[in-house]
């Protein structure tokens, strides 16, 4: 197994299940995605037209500009090009455009060992996490816990609402050890 995508929305426990599974894996993984991206990014790209919209205000509804995208898509390459020279990565993503996210990072990731892991959570507790961690626009993770998932396939889901973290991690380990 060379990467592990764990995908769903805000605050639906894709980094806590990234931070335990580094800490269960026999090897050293790498935990890349999302927040990592958004904190590399210039100041003036979080906002406006050009950049990613909605992180800091708003109705939760997140908009994604040319520059961001342009930045994405070579982010998703480049994280494909770690795992080609080796390294094993946990990605904690939002598939923002639903089967067409997923689509560009199958593309490429193409001809890696992936397990792509949805991390579903009941919106009424995701939006409880989000206001419990107060670092996130309120509504974010309503308004994602089900769109990301739209026509996204994948070889486990989990529900991080109805299991613990330690659950959902056992039940990836367990793939990862059948080989996917």
């Amino acid at each position: 197994m060379h990467v592990i995508v764990l995908n769903g929305g805000s605050s639906s426990g894709k980094s806590s299940l990234a931070r335990r599974l580094q800490e269960l894996l026999p090897e050293p993984w790498l935990h890349l995605g999302t927040d990592t991206l958004v904190a590399a990014l210039p100041p003036w790209l979080l906002g406006g037209d050009d950049g990613i919209g909605g992180l800091t205000g708003g109705d939760g509804t997140v908009e994604v500009g040319p520059a961001f995208a342009r930045l994405d898509a070579a982010w998703t390459l480049g994280v494909a090009a770690m795992a080609r020279a080796g390294a094993r990565i946990v990605v904690d993503e939002v598939f923002l455009g639903g089967a067409a996210s997923q689509q560009r990072w199958r593309a490429a990731l193409d001809g890696l060992d992936v397990l792509w892991v949805g991390v579903r959570c009941d919106p009424a507790v995701a939006a409880a996490r989000e206001a419990a961690r107060g670092d996130r626009v309120g509504g974010m993770a309503a308004a994602q816990a089900e769109s990301v998932h739209e026509g996204v396939g994948y070889d486990l889901v989990v529900d991080s609402s109805t299991a613990s973290v330690e659950d959902c991690a056992g039940l990836v380990l367990a793939r990862v050890a059948a080989g996917g």
